[in-house]
């Protein structure tokens, strides 16, 4: 079956999806208020989650290997956390005070995190990076942030294919992901505020950092005086300490979200204690954050319950074993395709764009949920048999398309 033909197939099996699709295009722009979840002809449209599936409008069920791209660790519809926000939800959404939940998620959050010694919440990862660096910038009194190429950290801070019109107006210099010695140069030749970096790229394509390039950059902004932040957002669930625990090296902030909140909007920066009170609004001369729902009770009651009643470091270490056995066996099969990744998020990789496109049709086809660009994450409903069922069509794709 060629592209065009396996769209083909798309366009008729999803009526229900493409008519939603002309409806919303009529008060939205392209019919889409997030872009990452457009694509052509029509996005699919979801009714319910339930579990390790989702079900479509056009009444097809789909084992969910995207996982609300690393967000949904938990699956659809936990009943624990249900449970926490209905009953959060019987006491009150929004105070506009302070609240007896937000003390005990930020134990849990610092807890969890070497370089945490204080946090502070927002509402996503994207606020997050944006607050850790402006602390950095203030805090060290330079201008320029290193980051680098194919990392995203949010819809205001991306480098994937070039300067973004959106980006916020930081004086970035861009540098090579995993290049040790070319990073290493660039950091002793110029004062950085920061650098910012994702411990594995997450939607530049689950490409993990090498020990030595993340060593390399602990070493280097320590002797230079710049700040190392790591963006654990998606990286945070590769083991109860995220990826600076498995690696042993502590950064001086870190920002994480997606799962932290049990599937609620959320978002965290944390770091040194020397540098995060600079927000404590009783010293003098405080830095203002302010966010009317940074502690809202629903994400505060979800993440409580998500971390002390659901994710154990059992269970986490055995979805990270799970991912990675997927991974391995994924790439036996993949011919021309390579899967990259760590623990439980992974990538698969073609030269050729139509080829790429060609797997993602194929696998919604068979009832495999995935991101377009190829990402596929492991929740803690997914199954061995779920992920058989993921190994068995990928080859067969394999099979009858580019063997």
């Amino acid at each position: 079956m060629t592209l065009e033909a396996s769209i083909g197939r798309y366009i008729a099996d999803n009526p229900a999806s493409a008519a939603r699709h002309a409806e919303a295009r009529k008060v939205m722009p392209g019919g889409n208020t997030r872009t990452v979840l457009h694509y052509e002809p029509f996005p699919l449209t979801f009714v319910r989650g339930e579990g390790a599936y989702l079900f479509s409008a056009d009444g097809r069920r789909y084992i969910d290997f995207l996982g609300e791209y690393t967000a949904g660790l938990y699956g659809h519809s936990e009943p624990i956390i249900l449970d926490a926000i209905r009953e959060a939800l019987g006491r009150g959404l929004s105070f506009g005070s302070t609240n007896n939940l937000e003390q005990r998620l930020a134990e849990l959050v610092c807890r969890r995190f070497p370089s945490m010694d204080l946090v502070r919440f927002t509402n996503s990862g994207t606020e997050a990076n944006l607050m850790a660096l402006a602390l950095a910038v203030h805090v060290t009194g330079r201008r320029p942030i290193l980051v680098f190429r194919g990392g995203y950290h949010g819809s205001v801070l991306s480098f994937g294919s070039g300067p973004s019109p959106m980006n916020v107006p930081h004086e970035f210099v861009v540098g090579a992901y995993n290049d040790v010695e070319g990073t290493r140069a660039v950091i002793r030749g110029t004062p950085f505020a920061a650098a910012l970096v994702e411990p594995m790229l997450g939607s530049g394509g689950c490409i993990p950092a090498t020990t030595e390039f993340l060593r390399m950059l602990r070493e280097e902004t320590a002797a230079t005086g710049a700040l190392l932040i790591f963006d654990e957002v998606m990286t945070s669930r590769l083991s109860p300490g995220g990826v600076q625990q498995l690696e042993g090296i502590t950064p001086d902030l870190t920002t994480v979200g997606k799962y932290l909140a049990g599937g609620m909007s959320f978002g965290a920066f944390g770091g040194r204690h020397d540098l995060m009170a600079n927000f404590d609004p009783s010293s003098p001369n405080p830095l203002v954050h302010p966010g009317t729902f940074n502690n809202n009770v629903l994400s505060m009651s979800a993440g409580i319950a998500g971390l002390t009643q659901v994710l154990t470091d059992e269970r986490l270490a055995a979805l990270n074993e799970r991912g990675d056995a997927l991974r391995q066996r994924l790439n036996e099969v993949a011919g021309p395709f390579t899967v990259t990744g760590r623990g439980s998020l992974m990538t698969f990789h073609h030269p050729d764009p139509a080829a790429q496109e060609l797997m993602f049709f194929e696998l919604v086809g068979r009832g495999l949920w995935l991101a377009r660009r190829g990402m596929i994450t492991v929740s803690l409903p997914i199954t061995d048999e779920h992920c058989d069922d993921l190994v068995t069509a990928f080859g067969a794709i394999i099979e009858e398309h580019f063997a």
